[in-house]
C-alpha cells in the first residue's frame, strides 16, 4: 500500500513555465504559474510512489513570502494531520530565493510530528534538463520515509537531503546551489533509496518553545550589512523604524564597521538586542571582549537571514539577554 503524502504548492520556479524549453532564466516574465494539482499532473511519476493530496495555496514569489504565509502554512499542516491520521508526511514546494528562510522558520515553529520537506527547483518545470520533476519525486520519497521522522524540517534538492537550520543557497543558477557549508548533507536519494548518514542535534520541530499561531506579527528585527565606508545610516534607519533587534552581517568573524559599532552600543544600552553574525558564508561568529562588555550577542553559525528569524522568535518569549543566548545555543 502506498503511503499518503500531502503536497502544498506555493509557487516558485518548480511551479513555473517558461515560454519555451530554453527559457530557463527569464521565465518569471512569462507569468505562467502552476497550482499544486497542475504540478502533480505535469509529473505523474510522483503518483507512483505515494497517494498524494494536493493542497491549494497560492503562487507567491518567494521573496514576498513572510510571516502571514508562514502562519497560514503552519495552520494548513495542522489541519492536514488532523484530517488524515494516516498521513506519512508533507511536501511544500517553494521558490529557491527565500526557501532556506521558510524552511528554518517552520523548523522553529511547526508542531506536526510528520516529516515536512521543502522542495524547489533551479529550472522551470518545462525547461530543458529541468530539475523540477526529480526534486519533487525525491521530496515525496523523503517525506514518506519513516527515517525522516524526528529530523526536523528538511530541504530536498539535487538528490541531497539538508537540515533546514544549516542549508543555504550558494549559486544563482547552478543545480547544486543548496549547500551546508560547515556540516554537510544529512543524506541522499538515489533512485528509490533514501539514505541518511547523520542527524541534526540542535532543537528542531516539533519540539520547540515557539508557537506563533496566536501572533499577529513578529517583533521587528533588521540586518545591517558591513561594508567598507559604511557610515551607520542603515542602523539609524532601523532604530527609527522601531527595530527591537539588529543582526550585524559583519566582517570576518562578525565585526561591524566602526560607525555601526558606536550606534549599536547605544542601541544595546537602550535594550535593543544586537546580534553578531558574519557575511563570509560559513563559520561561527565571535564577539571580542569589548563587544561582549557592550552587551552584543553572537549568532553562532547561523547566517544573518536565519539569525534574524531566530532572534525575532526569541523576542516573542523573552527580552533577557541570557535567555536569548541560551536560545541561540540550543537552536
Amino acid at each position: 500500500m502506498k503511503p499518503k503524502v500531502a503536497f502544498i504548492g506555493t509557487g516558485g520556479t518548480i511551479g513555473s513555465l517558461g515560454k519555451d524549453t530554453l527559457d530557463i532564466i527569464d521565465y518569471a516574465s512569462h507569468g505562467a504559474k502552476l497550482e499544486a494539482e497542475e504540478v502533480l499532473a505535469r509529473f505523474p511519476e510522483a503518483a507512483k510512489i505515494a497517494n498524494i493530496i494536493p493542497v491549494g495555496f497560492r503562487a507567491v514569489p518567494s521573496f514576498d513570502i513572510g510571516f502571514p504565509e508562514w502562519k497560514e502554512i503552519i495552520g494548513l499542516c495542522d489541519k492536514l494531520v488532523g484530517e488524515h491520521p494516516d498521513l506519512a508526511g508533507i511536501v511544500l514546494s517553494h521558490g529557491t530565493a527565500s526557501l532556506e528562510e521558510t524552511a528554518f522558520f517552520l523548523n522553529l515553529t511547526i508542531k506536526v510530528k510528520v516529516p515536512v520537506v521543502v522542495v524547489g527547483s533551479q529550472r522551470p518545470a518545462n525547461g530543458l534538463s529541468s530539475d523540477a520533476g526529480l526534486n519533487l519525486v525525491n521530496a515525496i520519497r523523503v517525506a514518506a520515509d519513516p527515517a525522516s521522522r524526528g529530523m526536523g524540517v528538511l530541504v530536498m534538492l539535487n538528490d541531497e537531503i539538508q537540515a533546514a537550520r544549516d542549508v543555504t543557497k550558494t549559486s544563482t543558477f547552478r543545480l547544486q546551489t543548496f549547500r551546508t557549508p560547515d556540516f554537510g548533507i544529512l543524506g541522499q536519494v538515489d533512485g528509490n533509496e533514501v539514505s541518511y548518514y547523520r542527524a541534526p542535534l540542535r532543537r528542531r520541530a516539533p519540539d520547540t518553545e515557539f508557537d506563533v499561531r496566536g501572533l499577529d506579527a513578529l517583533p521587528r528585527v533588521d540586518i545591517s550589512y558591513a561594508y567598507v565606508g559604511s557610515d551607520g545610516a542603515a542602523v539609524r534607519a532601523f532604530l527609527q523604524a522601531g527595530a527591537r533587534g539588529i543582526v550585524s552581517a559583519g566582517f570576518g568573524a562578525g565585526y561591524p564597521g566602526s560607525a555601526e559599532v558606536a550606534l549599536m552600543r547605544e542601541a544595546a544600552a537602550r535594550g535593543v538586542i544586537v546580534m553578531l553574525s558574519t557575511r563570509v558564508g560559513s563559520g561561527r561568529a565571535h564577539a571580542g571582549r569589548k563587544l561582549r562588555e557592550a552587551g552584543f550577542l553572537t549568532a553562532d553559525t547561523l547566517n544573518p537571514q536565519k539569525a534574524r528569524l531566530l532572534l525575532a522568535l526569541a523576542l516573542t518569549v523573552t527580552k533577557d539577554k541570557a535567555e536569548i543566548n541560551r536560545i541561540f545555543a540550543a537552536y
